[in-house]
């Protein structure tokens, strides 16, 4: 690997806290907290951070100036969220900068900024915007307003509607929870799924019609062209500032996901794609978007387009994979702009590659049993973008704790797992 140097960061103030705020319970997959909380400690502003839970592993880094318990789900009514936020904010000496890690909490704390203003700064944006973005169907209506790339999508509510829905988009096909409420509670799917027989439809239509009022978004499935010298799985970071200008579009490519069909970023790498940050640019400039945004987009080689597949107006997980020659992240430019003082050009860092540890070896081991047990074949040996330094994303020297914490959950999950499976296999049957 080649040299690589870790920029000197900029000067913050360190008179003005910041409140990471996430709403929903998913403690294992909130590594991109956890990259914030150090990134921002580590220049000594102060961070406190709203947790599912006593053993969040977010909870337990020493760069955590604070923490409150926060068990959450989003379903509650708004208005008695808003009167729980104000008691954590008072407990605060001053108002913090808040920064959002968690869809629910984007969306509450932007239709609630006027009722947050005095104990949260925030930026300025359309209070609807984020749960526009966030909901699947009324991306793709945004998107065909502002004619912006992104695969032919439908949505469907029963089981009828799904049928009609593949047959016009033909298989495979990928369906996620349509809006923010379907993803809450009881959700038709856990994660996005991706269906490539009439088995998974059928399957999937029983599940739809036990789930009520809940809606799908049925996407067209963009295939990964093996004659294309471009690979198909981007995502890109952004970070729009208070007075429109964008100063900072990240891009990097997804190489391992969990689930591997469609899920998270288990590891990734950042890339500078100069086709792709423009496009992020000009659709940002579009929708009027502000602050810390993180999008999947995938290339579509049948017609040389990158296609926008999601938007989640928050930080993302795999956020501290990217940083500037000028030591400037996507936090620490909130942070910069928040308190009015500039943020220094650079150019992104390019070879950095993130793993997430526990989901990563997960995703590994699942391709090496399709590939029937071979290393030498199958997407683990796809050319991957040059890699100048590899990091982790729960595990810091200086700050060991969460990696811990993280381990010991997941650990407890498989043990948990396990124990049922074989109970239910030594079950009698009748």
């Amino acid at each position: 690997m080649g040299a690589f140097s870790r920029p000197p960061p900029p000067e913050l103030d360190r008179g003005r806290p910041v409140l990471v705020v996430r709403v929903g319970h998913s403690p294992l997959l909130n590594h991109g907290a956890v990259g914030a909380i150090r990134s921002l400690g580590r220049v000594g502003v102060p961070t406190y951070a709203l947790t599912e839970d006593r053993a969040a592993p977010v909870g337990a880094s020493r760069y955590l100036t604070g923490r409150f318990v926060w068990p959450v789900t989003g379903a509650e009514d708004p208005r008695w969220l808003v009167a729980g936020l104000r008691r954590i904010c008072a407990s605060l000496d001053r108002p913090a900068i808040a920064l959002p890690t968690s869809d629910e909490a984007a969306v509450l704390l932007a239709e609630h900024r006027q009722d947050l203003a005095d104990m949260l700064v925030q930026h300025e944006l359309a209070p609807d915007l984020p749960r526009r973005l966030i909901d699947k169907a009324s991306l793709f209506e945004l998107c065909s307003a502002h004619r912006l790339p992104t695969p032919r999508t439908l949505t469907a509510g029963s089981a009828d509607e799904l049928a009609d829905a593949v047959e016009h988009l033909g298989l495979p096909v990928v369906v996620k929870n349509a809006d923010l409420s379907g993803r809450l509670g009881n959700p038709i799917v856990s994660t996005t799924t991706r269906l490539s027989t009439a088995a998974d439809v059928d399957a999937l239509s029983t599940a739809l019609e036990q789930g009520g009022a809940k809606r799908l978004l049925v996407q067209e499935f963009v295939p990964e062209d093996g004659l294309s010298d471009r690979p198909a799985d981007w995502f890109a970071h952004v970070y729009c500032a208070r007075d429109g200008t964008i100063p900072l579009v990240f891009t990097g490519r997804k190489l391992h996901s969990w689930p591997p069909d469609g899920g998270v970023t288990a590891r990734g790498v950042a890339v500078a794609n100069p086709e792709l940050a423009e496009l992020v640019r000009h659709t940002c400039g579009e929708l009027g978007y502000r602050g810390i945004g993180d999008m999947d987009w995938r290339y579509d080689a049948r017609d040389d387009m990158y296609k926008l597949v999601d938007f989640n107006p928050r930080l993302g997980a795999q956020a501290q994979l990217f940083r500037t020659s000028a030591g400037v992240d996507l936090v620490r430019a909130l942070h910069l702009d928040l308190t009015g003082r500039p943020i220094p050009p650079g150019r992104q860092v390019d070879g950095l590659e993130l793993f997430v540890e526990h989901l990563d070896a997960a995703a590994t081991f699942v391709e090496w049993r399709r590939a029937g047990g071979n290393l030498g074949v199958g997407p683990l040996t796809a050319p991957a973008a040059p890699v100048s330094r590899r990091e982790t994303a729960w595990f810091a020297w200086d700050d060991p704790l969460p990696f811990a914490v993280v381990t010991a959950r997941f650990g407890r999950n498989i043990a948990v797992k396990t124990l049922r499976r074989i109970r239910g296999r030594a079950r009698p049957a009748g």
